[in-house]
Parts: structure tokens; sequence; C-alpha cells
């Protein structure tokens, strides 16, 4: 059994009602891939969770964005992962880059957040990647391993893990690594995994891309023997996720 493909759309601080329900009825509208071939989640903002949860057909899954590192309580503006369960919200994106750079999320606190996240019963997508100026510097690697080891030093089981390779330099600039860029950093990621977990979890962990991606690259994107799916930013409020989400069906051809 493969890894099965995996397409997120993020959709970010953006929408209204009005706008939600347009982007819902494209997705339930949509001819998809079926589920025994993709696996999809769209993360729309904390606010609209519930009622995207309650419209949108039933073999897509949302997630929230974020979430707060430990039990709730008196963090005021915080969500916790508890309450995202007792919402039935199966899913969250934690360490975008985003939050790393914008809010000054540490690896160690990200670290934290997925591993307390995954302690609740949630399933985390897991952001990593790198900034221009570290890639021209030719430390890629070395960033992506040590943002990629703050999780591995606090968590057992990989299961409910999916890690998300966003170069920071390719997110809305529509710049977007090559596939043999993305290909290159995702093996060395599983490489790193199977050094440093285990081979079983390196096999067995989807690492998807991000990264400005689009109807129009995604299909040779998804033809890399380590792109297991996208995380899709800008293109996820578009019909053109529908056709992101299809190049799935590359990987089972």
């Amino acid at each position: 059994m493969g890894r099965k493909f995996f397409v997120g759309g993020n959709w970010k601080c953006n929408g209204t009602t009005d706008q939600v329900d347009k982007i819902v009825k494209i997705l339930n509208e949509g001819q998809i891939a079926s589920t025994d071939v993709v696996e999809v989640v769209v993360s729309p903002p904390y606010v609209f969770l519930p009622v995207v949860k309650s419209q949108l057909r039933p073999e897509i899954q949302v997630a929230a964005q974020n979430c707060w590192v430990k039990k709730g309580g008196a963090f005021t503006g915080e969500v916790s992962a508890e309450m995202l369960v007792n919402l039935s919200i199966p899913w969250v994106i934690l360490g975008h880059s985003e939050r790393r750079s914008l809010l000054g999320e540490s690896n160690e606190f990200v670290g934290d957040k997925v591993a307390y996240a995954l302690s609740q019963g949630l399933k985390v997508i897991a952001c990593v990647g790198e900034t221009l100026e570290q890639r021209e510097s030719g430390s890629t690697m070395d960033v992506v391993a040590a943002q990629t080891k703050a999780i591995a030093e606090r968590i057992k089981d990989w299961t409910n893990v999916v890690v998300a390779y966003e170069p920071v330099w390719a997110i809305g600039t529509g710049k977007v690594a090559t596939p043999d860029q993305a290909q290159e950093v995702h093996d060395g990621l599983r490489k790193w995994l199977a050094a440093n977990v285990s081979a079983e979890v390196a096999e067995s962990t989807r690492i998807i891309y991000g990264g400005s991606v689009t109807g129009a690259n995604c299909k040779e994107l998804a033809a890399k023997p380590d792109v297991d799916g996208f995380l899709v930013g800008g293109a996820s409020l578009k019909p053109e996720f529908i056709d992101i989400i299809n190049s799935a069906t590359v990987k089972s051809a």
C-alpha cells in the first residue's frame, strides 16, 4: 500500500460568508477523484469552520489553521486543540511559515504544538521550509532538518502527521520550486526521517509540497516520486483547486 495522495487547501485569512458559500459550492459540485486515490482537507479561518464542515461534501475534511500549544485557559485570542476536537475538526495546520516569520514561532514551539495536538487526537499538517537567503546560502537541508528534528524529538507516532515542505520564497510569490527542486528536498527529508526516526516512518509519512501550486504546474510536480500531494494557498480559493485535487490521478495512473 503506497502513500495516499494528500491535498490541503489553506484559505489563510480570507473570506466572507458569501465567498465561503461560493467556494463550498465549487467543491461540492466538482468532479473529484475518489477517496481511494486522494485525501482532501480544506482549512478555512476559525470563524467559518463550523459552517464549512456542515455544508461540505463528506469526503472533504476540514482543518484549523493553528491551535494553542497546551490546554486552554487564560490565553485570550487562542483556540485550543480540545475545542477543535469538540467541534469534530479532525486536522490542524501547524508551523506555517507565516506564523514562524510574522509571529515568531520557533522550531521548539512548533514541535510542542504538534505534540500537544496529536496527544488530543488531532491530525497535523506540519510545515517546514527555508527562506530565499537560506536557499541561496546552501542551507536548505539544514534548515528543514532542524525544523523536522524539533518535531521528531517530541513525538513517537507519525501516523497522523503529514509534513508540508513550503519554501518560503515560493509562497504567494508566483515563484514555484521546480519539480526537481521539490523532489530533491522531499527526498532529503525522507532520508532524514529514515536515518533519525525509522525506515518505516520515512516510507509511510506523506511529504507534500506547498508554494504557488496551480492547476498549470500541479501534474508535473505530482509526478515526482517523493511528492505526495500539496498544500495549496491562493489557488484553493478558485475553481482550479479541483484540478489540483485531481492531479492525484498522476500517481495512480
